[in-house]
């Protein structure tokens, strides 16, 4: 049996106001600029930001000898600003097809859907953010790349 924790939950306090961090997570432009781990770039966010509405966003990394490309699109659950944000994920095609996480790397047994849930709260000028992605296990590549996207944020909201 696998003990493995099946969700990642991190924590971090940005020197930025809430609405900032915010916008951060919501406008497209603003979010292709932090999103993904080191290396990937955004050249495809779109938002729908409203109680189901879509999201769709193609993550980027150009080889020497080939393009990657993994989009991956949901649907907005919850969008309460400026303090909370959920969303389904899931792989899919350009055209917003989906397809079976397995068919882009993914170990077996992951979801095909999994769920991001972001929560924003002021304290003292700062904003501290704690975000749970359902379904991305702890320890996983997934969740580093949630950690160098969140470097990445630090770096830009700063």
């Amino acid at each position: 049996m696998n003990d493995q924790q099946k969700w990642v939950k991190i924590q971090r306090e940005f020197d930025a106001p809430i609405g900032d961090v915010w916008a951060m997570w919501t406008d497209p432009d603003k979010f292709k600029q932090w999103y993904g781990p080191k290396g990937m770039a955004i050249p495809v966010a779109e938002m729908d930001l409203s109680v189901g509405g879509t999201r769709k966003i193609c993550m980027e990394m150009k080889m020497p000898d080939r393009t990657m490309t993994m989009w991956t699109t949901g649907v907005f659950k919850e969008v309460n600003r400026p303090t909370r944000l959920v969303y389904t994920e899931a792989m899919c095609q350009e055209d917003g097809t989906l397809i079976p996480p397995q068919s882009m790397g993914m170990p077996e047994g992951y979801p095909e859907f999994t769920e991001v849930i972001v929560e924003l709260a002021e304290v003292d000028g700062k904003t501290l953010m704690t975000m749970v992605h359902v379904g991305v296990p702890e320890g996983s590549p997934g969740a580093g790349g949630w950690g160098q996207a969140f470097d990445k944020l630090a770096e830009l909201i700063a």
